[in-house]
C-alpha cells in the first residue's frame, strides 16, 4: 500500500515542500513546452482557433482517473489515503464562472500565468499579481462570503454513485466522452484554420483506442469500489459534521487557549500527542501523553465525555481523522489543536524578539510566560523586573522605570481606579482591583483589612506569586494604593511599589494604554500562619494613652479631630493624640510632597525616629498613607497601624474621648 504524504500527515514537511517545488517546476516546463506560456494561444479556445487547452484538460483528467483507478484495483492505493475534494455546488459553480470570466479577459489562469511570468510575459505578471490581490481580498472579505463558501455542500461524492452505475462503467463512459471531445476539437480547428494536427492521423486513432481499452480494463479488474463507496459515504457524513463544527468553531482549540489552560492546571484536560513515540520523545507539549492512533479509543475510554480531550500531531490531518473517529464512537469532548505542534511552537513558544511583527505588551507578557512554563525553566534574568534598591526602600517607582520594564513576565500591575475607568483604558497588562475587596467586616468592625488567609485567596485568584514584582497604580488618590499595600505587608510580599503620579501621569506622558483584559492563571499564594506585627487593636491603643515615648497620631481632617464634625458614634479624638491630616503629605494627584519637606514636618512633630507611633484615621484607609510615609519615605522604624480607627473607638462607650 502506498503511504501518501496526505495519509502520513506530512504535507507541511520540508520533504513535501521540495517535492511540490520539483513537481511545480516540471509542470511549468510542460506548460511552456505545450505553448501555454502564450496568452494568445490560451485565448484561442474562445475563438475556436486553438483548442489545445480543452485537449490537454481532458487528457490530464482521463490519465489521472485511470491511473488512480488502476492503483486502487491493484491494491496499491486506497481512496481514503488521498484528499478527496468535497462537492460544494454553490462555491464551485460561482467560483468556476469567476474563473472563466478571468480567463476570457486575461487569457491566463494562475498556473499558466506563472509559466508566462517565468518566460518574461508582462501581461502574465500583471495577471499573477491580480490573482494574488484577489486572494487577499477574498481573505479580508471572508466573513461576507462565508455563506457561499459552504453553500450546497454535499460532502465527498463520487459521480457514479449519484448515477447509480459502477466505477468501471463510469470510467469507460467518461473516457469515450473525452475521446469524442478530442476529435471534435481537431475538427473545429480544421474548420476554422483549414488544417488540423491530428485529425484522421494514426496517432489519434491509436491514442483513442488505447484510452478506451484502458478504461474497459477496469470492467475486468474492478477497483475496490465497494470499500471506496463505503468510505466516501462515511467521509461525506464526517465532512458535513466537520464543516458544521468549523462553522460553529466547536471542533478545535487554538494554541494560545491550550497554553493558558495547561498553565492554569485545568482539571479534566487531556492533551494527546498522536505522533510516533520517537517524535514525542524528541519534543512534546508539556503535560501531553502519547497514544498511538490504533489504541486511541481504548486508551481514552475513561475520558469519554468527561473533561476535554485535545488531539495534536505535526499538522491537523491525523488529529482530524482521529477526532472524527472518536466522534463516531460517541466522544463528544474531543477537539483538535489548530495547526498542531508546529502552530503551537510558532504562536506560543517563538521568542518575542524573533517575531516578524511587534507584539503589544500584554501579548509579549503571555508569550514570555508560556516560554518559561513549557520549557520548564524560569524566565531569564534579563526578562525579570526587579525593584532597584532605592525603590525597595521607598516603595515608589516613576513612569520611566515602568515603561522600561513593561512586559516582563514577573511584573504584575494592579489598577486601583473604578472599573468603568479601567475598562475604558489602562496600562497594558493591568489587572483591575476594587480596593474594598481587600476589606470587610471582621469581628463586627466594618472596613478592616481582611485576614491573611482571605487575602492570599484573593492573590491566588489574581494569579500573583510570591516572586512577582507588583506595581500598584492609583487614580487620583495615592492612599488607595497605600491601603492595598497593607495587604502586601500583611502577607510579607516585599517586592511591591506604587507608581508615583498614578495612571494620570502615565496618560499625560502619552505612554501606551489599551482596553484588553489580561489572561490570568490562578496561583496558590501561601498565607502566613502568624498575624502581622504592625497592626494594633483598641486594647493596645488604650494602654498607650499617656505613656512616654509613644505618640498616637490622628490623621483625620482637623475638624473631625477637634469634634466640630463627626460621622461616627461620638465626636472628638483619643486623649493625648496629636493631629496631622493625611492631606498635608500630598503635593498633587497621586504624588507625595518632596521627601525633604516631609522629613522636616515630621521631625518637628516627632523628633526621634525611634519613637513608637500609632497611626489611625476613621477606617484605616487614610492612616495607611501616613504609615507608608513614616515607614518607607522617612525611615521611622516603630510605626503601628490602628486599622479599626475611630469607627471602632467611638462605638465603644468605655473608651475615653477628648474634644
Amino acid at each position: 500500500m502506498i503511504d501518501t504524504l496526505y495519509n502520513l500527515d506530512a504535507l507541511g514537511t520540508p520533504q513535501a515542500f521540495l517535492l511540490a517545488l520539483l513537481i511545480g517546476i516540471g509542470f511549468g516546463f510542460a506548460l511552456d513546452r505545450a505553448g501555454f506560456s502564450s496568452s494568445r494561444r490560451l485565448a484561442g479556445v474562445f475563438y475556436f482557433t486553438d483548442m489545445a487547452v480543452v485537449k490537454v484538460m481532458f487528457t490530464a483528467m482521463l490519465t489521472a482517473m485511470l491511473g488512480l483507478s488502476y492503483l486502487s484495483a491493484a491494491g496499491w492505493l486506497s481512496f481514503d489515503q488521498v484528499f478527496l475534494m468535497p462537492t460544494i455546488y454553490g462555491a464551485q459553480i460561482i467560483g468556476g464562472l469567476i474563473f472563466g470570466v478571468g480567463f476570457v479577459m486575461g487569457g491566463w489562469c494562475p498556473g499558466t500565468a506563472a509559466s508566462g511570468a517565468a518566460s518574461g510575459k508582462i501581461d502574465a505578471v500583471v495577471f499573477l499579481v491580480g490573482a494574488v490581490g484577489g486572494g487577499i481580498i477574498f481573505n479580508e472579505l471572508f466573513p461576507v462570503v462565508k455563506p457561499l463558501y459552504t453553500m450546497g455542500n454535499r460532502g465527498v461524492r463520487f459521480i457514479y454513485e449519484d448515477l447509480g452505475t459502477s466505477h468501471g462503467m463510469f470510467a469507460v463512459g467518461l473516457t469515450i466522452v473525452g475521446v469524442v471531445v478530442f476529435w471534435l476539437c481537431e475538427w473545429v480547428e480544421k474548420l476554422r484554420n483549414g488544417r488540423s494536427t491530428y485529425l484522421g492521423s494514426p496517432f489519434l486513432k491509436a491514442f483513442s483506442v488505447a484510452f478506451i481499452a484502458a478504461a474497459a480494463g477496469l470492467l475486468i479488474l474492478k477497483p475496490d469500489s465497494n470499500s471506496a463507496v463505503a468510505s466516501t459515504k462515511i467521509a461525506a457524513s464526517v465532512e458535513s459534521e466537520f464543516l458544521a463544527a468549523v462553522d460553529g468553531a466547536t471542533d478545535h482549540i487554538e494554541p494560545e487557549e491550550l497554553a493558558d489552560r495547561l498553565m492554569a492546571g485545568e482539571s479534566g484536560l487531556t492533551v494527546v500527542d498522536v505522533r510516533p513515540a520517537e517524535e514525542f520523545a524528541s519534543f512534546h507539549i508539556r503535560g501531553a501523553i502519547n497514544i498511538p492512533l490504533a489504541e486511541l479509543a481504548q486508551a481514552l475510554e475513561p475520558q469519554k465525555n468527561a473533561g476535554t480531550i485535545v488531539l495534536y500531531s505535526n499538522g491537523m490531518t491525523h488529529p482530524a481523522q482521529a477526532r472524527d473517529s472518536l466522534q463516531r464512537l460517541g466522544f463528544s469532548n474531543a477537539f483538535i489543536l489548530t495547526d498542531g505542534i508546529v502552530g503551537f511552537r510558532e504562536r506560543c513558544l517563538m521568542p518575542v524578539s524573533l517575531r516578524s511583527e511587534p507584539l503589544d505588551n500584554a501579548t509579549a507578557t503571555r508569550v514570555n510566560a508560556w516560554q518559561a512554563y513549557f520549557s520548564g525553566e524560569a524566565a531569564p534574568a534579563t526578562a525579570t523586573a526587579t525593584l532597584p534598591a532605592e525603590v525597595t526602600a521607598q516603595r515608589l517607582v516613576d513612569t520611566a522605570w515602568l515603561a522600561d520594564q513593561l512586559g516582563t513576565p514577573n511584573l504584575k500591575l494592579i489598577d486601583l481606579r473604578s472599573q468603568p475607568e479601567y475598562n475604558t483604558s489602562h496600562i497594558p497588562g493591568s489587572l483591575n482591583l476594587n480596593l474594598e475587596s481587600f476589606r470587610g467586616n471582621v469581628n463586627g468592625v466594618p472596613s478592616l483589612l481582611l485576614p491573611p488567609q482571605i487575602l492570599a485567596a484573593h492573590f491566588s485568584l489574581m494569579g500573583l506569586e510570591p516572586t512577582d514584582t507588583v506595581l500598584l497604580v492609583p487614580g487620583d488618590k495615592i492612599h488607595d494604593a497605600t491601603i492595598v499595600s497593607m495587604a502586601f505587608e500583611r502577607l510579607g510580599h516585599s517586592q511591591y511599589a506604587i507608581l508615583t503620579g498614578g495612571f494620570g501621569k502615565w496618560l499625560a506622558e502619552n505612554r501606551p494604554v489599551d482596553a484588553v483584559l489580561p489572561t490570568v492563571n490562578a496561583s496558590s499564594y501561601p498565607a502566613p500562619a502568624a498575624r502581622d506585627s504592625f497592626t494594633v487593636d483598641y486594647r493596645e491603643v488604650a494602654a498607650a494613652i499617656g505613656k512616654p515615648g509613644i505618640v498616637i497620631l490622628d490623621v483625620r481632617p482637623a475638624a473631625y479631630y477637634s469634634g466640630e464634625k463627626s460621622d461616627e458614634a461620638r465626636a472628638g479624638h483619643i486623649p493625648g493624640a496629636i493631629n496631622r491630616p493625611y492631606t498635608e503629605d500630598v503635593a498633587q494627584s497621586a504624588s507625595f510632597k518632596p521627601t525633604e519637606e516631609l522629613a522636616a514636618a515630621y521631625r518637628a512633630l516627632i523628633p526621634d525616629p525611634k519613637t513608637r507611633i500609632i497611626v489611625h484615621c476613621r477606617t484605616g484607609h487614610q492612616a495607611s498613607q501616613t504609615v507608608f510615609v513614616l515607614r518607607h519615605l522617612l525611615g521611622y522604624a516603630n510605626v503601628r497601624w490602628y486599622d479599626a480607627g475611630w469607627t471602632e473607638w467611638a462605638a465603644k462607650p468605655g473608651l475615653p474621648v477628648e474634644r
